[in-house]
């Protein structure tokens, strides 16, 4: 494909990725901790969060709510570089909505999630970056859209919140290609594809007769869960 397409999102500990930077960007769902990534900022996190978000050139692939909250901040931020650069990019938005999208440089996807990223990646233009928008991630993870994928996890737990990978996504195998830990415990990790999930075993020797019978009794345990589950 020509493009490549790469997921950088923000999340805590236990994977929430709701409204990390302000009170008021995402209070659905009754979310009340907006902004719990503004504390753990520090200069260290500068240069490695430059080399995602600032330095690249890309074009944005953003869900619609994600870009409603952009298009009413970045277009009256242009006296900082990301709200010029923003300005200047390529948006793409999947949605199903029809109200016009005004702001500049906006181009609509509609249809099949995948199959509308994938045309989009078929293109000539810049590689593709999806900032917010945790919708996108299970579909595009499933069809094998994303060619890079950087975790950009905060020292906090939230308990409540949208979550990216919410154990509904196509097992694989990640390779860590790139991370940092920054000053206040921030950890950028940055993956690639790494094929299908490796299994193996620290067994040394033959399984005990305990042992034997724990299986054995797990597994009719699992069959009666399952055949009351029905």
């Amino acid at each position: 494909m020509k493009r490549k397409l790469i997921g950088a999102f923000f999340q805590s500990l236990d994977g929430v990725i709701q409204a990390p930077g302000a009170p008021e960007e995402d209070r659905s769902g009754g979310f009340r901790f907006g902004g719990w990534s503004a504390p753990f900022w520090d200069q260290s996190m500068e240069q490695p969060t430059a080399r995602i978000f600032d330095e690249p050139e890309y074009d944005l692939l953003l869900g619609k709510r994600t870009y409603d909250i952009f298009a009413a901040y970045w277009p009256y931020n242009l006296d900082n570089a990301i709200g010029v650069k923003f300005q200047r990019i390529n948006k793409y938005v999947l949605t199903h909505a029809d109200e016009p999208l005004t702001w500049e440089g906006s181009h609509r996807l509609s249809g099949d999630t995948a199959e509308a990223v994938a045309a989009i990646k078929q293109s000539d233009g810049r590689d593709l970056l999806i900032q917010g928008s945790s919708t996108l991630y299970l579909p595009l993870l499933a069809a094998g859209l994303i060619d890079r994928l950087i975790l950009i996890t905060f020292p906090v737990v939230l308990g409540q919140g949208k979550r990216i990978l919410d154990g509904s996504q196509k097992p694989g195998a990640l390779k860590l290609v790139d991370h940092f830990v920054s000053d206040s415990g921030v950890v950028l990790a940055t993956y690639e594809p790494g094929g299908e999930v490796p299994t193996g075993s620290f067994e040394t020797k033959a399984p005990s007769a305990a042992e034997l019978r724990r299986r054995e009794q797990w597994a009719q345990e699992d069959a009666s869960t399952s055949r009351s589950t029905r």
